[in-house]
C-alpha cells in the first residue's frame, strides 16, 4: 500500500499508535468499503460507515469483504430520528443568524455529508471523510458551515503532497483560495507548516511568483512580498522566504549563488506556497500527470475539527492514505 515510503510509513505508524473514529460518508461504494476494511484490520482507524445497510451488506457479500467491528449507520432510519433532531438543533443554533431555519437544518440531517460532519462536531466521531461521490466544493461548503475554521485563522487551505525522487514536496494552496490576500497567504503558510510538523518534518518553505525579491512591483509579487514581510516579523523562527521563481526555490545552489541573503540559505526547500489557486492547482496536476509522481491529497487544512475530502472516484489506496492522515489530524 505504499508504506515503504518514509513519510507514509511515519503517518501510518502514528495513526496506529492511537486509532480514531473516522466517519466515511459514502459507504455505498466498493472502494470506500474496501478501504474501511483495510484501515480496520490494520489498526489505523475505527470506521463508522454511513449508508443503506442492505446495499452495504450486498457489496460486502458480493466482494467477500470483512467489516466486522465497523459501525454502519442508516441516517434515514427511525432509530436515528432522535440524533437527527439533536444535530439539527445544534446546527440551527450555530447557523441561525446566517440564514438557516430549523426546518432546513432538519432536512440537512438526511444528507450524509451534513450528518457525518455533525457527528464530528458533536463529538460522536473524531474525523470525517467524504468526496468519493461528492463534488469537492460541495463538500467544502459543508466543512465551512458545520465544522468551521480553527481559531486564529481566516481561511481553509488545500495542500497536496507530491512524492518525488528527491523526497516529498508539499504544495499549498491547491484547492481553496482563488485569489488570496497577503493575510490569506500568511494563514496558508502557517497551516501548512503545522501540518508538516505533525508528520515530523521541519518545513523549509518558499513562496513563489514570477519575480524574485521585489524585482517586479505589480501583480501577485506585491502581495507575496507583503506576506513574507509579515511572516518574517511575526514568525521569525519559520524557515520561509520569497517571493522567488520556482527554479530558485528548488535549486539551492543557484539560489545561494544569486541571492545569498535568503533566510533559507543552504536549505533544501520542501514546501511551495503558491500566489493563487490557478498556479498551485496546475502545478500539482502537472507533477502528477506528466512527471508521474505519486500524489496524496488534497489535504484540507485549517478546519476546527478533522474534515477531509478525497478526490472523486479515487483509488482504495488514496482513501487509506487520507484516512491515516485524518487520524493523525485527530490525534493532534
Amino acid at each position: 500500500m505504499g508504506t515503504e515510503n518514509e513519510l507514509i510509513r511515519t503517518i501510518f505508524d502514528k495513526a496506529k499508535c492511537n486509532p480514531k473514529r473516522v466517519v466515511f460518508a459514502e459507504g455505498n461504494n466498493f472502494n470506500v468499503l474496501k478501504a474501511a476494511q483495510i484501515v480496520l484490520q490494520d489498526g489505523i482507524a475505527k470506521p463508522i460507515i454511513l449508508g443503506n445497510p442492505e446495499n452495504i451488506q450486498r457489496i460486502i457479500q458480493e466482494n467477500e469483504l470483512d467489516l466486522n467491528g465497523a459501525e454502519i449507520i442508516d441516517i434515514r432510519s427511525q432509530a436515528e430520528a432522535g440524533r437527527r433532531n439533536h444535530y439539527a438543533d445544534v446546527l440551527c443554533e450555530k447557523r441561525s443568524r446566517k440564514g438557516l431555519t430549523h426546518k432546513e437544518a432538519v432536512e440537512k440531517m438526511f444528507d450524509r455529508n451534513y450528518f457525518g460532519a455533525m457527528m464530528v462536531e458533536n463529538g460522536d466521531a473524531d474525523a470525517f471523510i467524504s468526496g468519493y461521490a461528492t463534488r469537492y466544493f460541495e463538500a467544502l461548503k459543508v466543512a465551512s458551515k458545520v465544522i468551521g475554521i480553527e481559531d486564529g485563522m481566516k481561511t481553509l487551505v488545500g495542500m497536496n503532497i507530491i512524492m518525488t525522487k528527491k523526497g516529498p514536496l508539499f504544495f499549498a494552496d491547491t484547492t481553496v483560495n482563488a485569489e488570496p490576500t497577503s493575510d490569506s497567504l500568511v494563514d496558508t503558510t502557517l497551516s501548512t507548516a503545522r501540518a508538516l510538523k505533525t508528520f515530523n518534518i521541519e518545513p523549509v518553505m518558499a513562496m513563489v511568483s514570477y519575480s524574485n525579491f521585489g524585482s517586479v512591483r505589480k501583480g501577485s509579487p506585491v502581495k507575496v512580498n507583503k506576506a513574507i514581510s509579515k511572516l518574517h516579523a511575526n514568525h521569525p523562527d519559520l524557515l520561509i522566504d520569497g517571493e522567488m521563481q520556482l527554479n530558485f526555490a528548488l535549486d539551492k545552489n543557484l539560489r545561494d549563488q544569486t541571492f545569498g541573503f535568503t533566510k533559507i540559505k543552504g536549505k533544501d526547500v520542501n514546501t511551495i506556497i503558491f500566489p493563487n489557486l490557478s498556479s498551485g492547482n496546475i502545478a500539482y496536476k502537472l507533477m502528477k500527470d506528466l512527471d508521474g509522481s505519486e500524489n496524496i491529497g488534497p489535504i484540507l487544512l485549517g478546519t476546527a475539527k478533522p474534515f477531509h475530502i478525497i478526490p472523486m472516484g479515487c483509488s482504495v489506496r488514496e482513501i487509506i492514505n487520507m484516512t491515516a492522515i485524518a487520524v493523525v489530524d485527530a490525534q493532534s
